[in-house]
């Protein structure tokens, strides 16, 4: 009988364990599941973001263009000599282009229909044309067919022609809709390449608005940053895990960079700001303020990292080392550094990614200005990628929305390059113990 009652009791226990076995596959199965949902709506959000990025921005790597008979007639030019330069600078090239848009449409009187005719080219045209009589001068007097570069509201009209939602028509009246629609009928309209959008500078022009002027200066800023911030990264990574005694001072310095590590970046602005324009009298918005700002926000970053890496030298390397006769500095540069070099520099780069992302330290010290002219060195006025893309958002018009796109697309593509990058080193140079 007993023996019955104790297999009964084994029995329910089975049952009991089987039973706890079921619940506690299932809720893995829950768990397991809700991590494969976790990471198919950030890859779902991450699509949406770059669907919505991409489809609004790729339009703006073209750029409409309107073929044009253009007379370099010097009584409209206002030139009489061809060799002095101040006479090419101030003569009238935007005349000939109004002339040619009268010729082309004759039968347009009045002056505000004569005004809304000319606005159908940039006002960059000009420009273009006095560039190429400087460059040729025998071009005065005679007659060439250009392709010019449209204003921004018949460029972006034309870019929306055929689209679902219809043509944008924005600012465009119907008189300005049907000299676009006669172009188009003969061929004068085309959509080209949209070289300005990387050659030049900024502009109030949309259709005159490029990168190149915010690349070079994050190009710059970012050059000053891992100038000043790699070295120096290093350095105190190697001091505070070779050399650094183990007390009160040195735990408080590791609490700081941790605790550094998650400040916001504006606060790092503020300190540039404080530091480097009003105390030292740094000039505003040039690069070499923005580096050394950026440089305060990644140090931390950076030091970081590298003390990881050179945790993850065994400690046999300097053991081994010790024991032929090296001295404590040998260690750490002969045998340490090569070592942990791989995930330090994966450190650094992530850390300049972070700085090329950055906009709202550059904010705070000047470098949201208006700035046409590209930098040409570390002193010059400039702007960044951020800050530009910032600006171009909050302009009204509607090729800037654009702009705006294709410049976030710009940066992406060089985030994901570096972070690429580290992703390499990382892989093909470091070392598994």
């Amino acid at each position: 009988m007993s023996d019955l009652n104790q297999a009964d009791l084994n029995r329910a226990r089975t049952e009991q364990i089987q039973r706890s076995l079921v619940k506690r596959y299932r809720a893995e199965r829950r768990f397991r599941l809700y991590g494969a949902m976790a990471i198919a709506f950030g890859l779902m959000c991450v699509v949406l973001l770059f669907t919505d990025i991409i489809s609004k921005g790729y339009r703006a790597f073209q750029q409409t263009y309107i073929q044009l008979e253009v007379t370099y007639d010097a009584s409209v030019l206002g030139i009489t000599d061809l060799n002095d330069p101040q006479q090419l600078a101030l003569a009238d090239f935007h005349g000939i282009v109004k002339s040619g848009l009268k010729n082309r449409f004759s039968d347009v009187t009045g002056r505000k229909a004569k005004r809304e005719l000319y606005g159908l080219i940039s006002n960059g045209a000009g420009y273009n044309l006095r560039d190429r009589l400087a460059a040729n001068h025998q071009l005065l007097n005679k007659t060439e067919t250009l392709w010019l570069v449209a204003d921004d509201d018949i460029d972006t009209y034309y870019k929306s022609i055929g689209s679902k939602g219809g043509a944008f028509v924005g600012r465009m009246s119907e008189q300005r809709q049907g000299w676009v629609d006669q172009l188009v009928q003969s061929d004068d309209v085309e959509m080209r390449f949209n070289r300005i959008f990387f050659t030049q500078g900024d502009s109030r022009e949309p259709e005159l608005a490029g990168i190149r002027g915010a690349v070079m200066g994050s190009l710059f800023t970012l050059i000053i940053t891992i100038g000043l911030s790699f070295p120096i990264g290093v350095a105190a990574a190697v001091y505070l895990e070779e050399f650094a005694p183990r007390n009160r001072w040195t735990d408080l310095i590791e609490v700081n960079i941790n605790n550094l590590a998650a400040v916001p970046s504006i606060i790092f602005g503020l300190l540039g700001l404080a530091i480097f324009i009003n105390f030292f009298h740094v000039p505003r918005s040039v690069p070499l303020v923005g580096g050394l700002v950026l440089t305060l926000m990644t140090l931390p970053t950076i030091i970081i990292s590298s003390r990881a890496a050179i945790k993850a030298v065994p400690p046999s390397i300097r053991d081994a080392a010790i024991g032929v006769g090296a001295s404590p500095m040998q260690v750490v540069l002969h045998h340490v550094l090569p070592l942990a070099m791989p995930g330090m520099m994966t450190g650094a780069i992530i850390g300049m990614a972070q700085a090329l992302g950055e906009t709202a330290p550059l904010l705070m010290i000047g470098m949201v200005a208006f700035i046409v002219d590209v930098p040409g060195g570390f002193t010059d006025p400039s702007t960044v990628l951020p800050v530009q893309i910032f600006l171009w958002a909050d302009s009204p018009e509607r090729a800037f929305v654009e702009k705006t796109s294709a410049a976030i697309m710009v940066l992406l593509a060089f985030l994901i390059v570096m972070n690429t990058l580290a992703v390499i080193l990382r892989k093909k140079l470091e070392r598994r113990w």
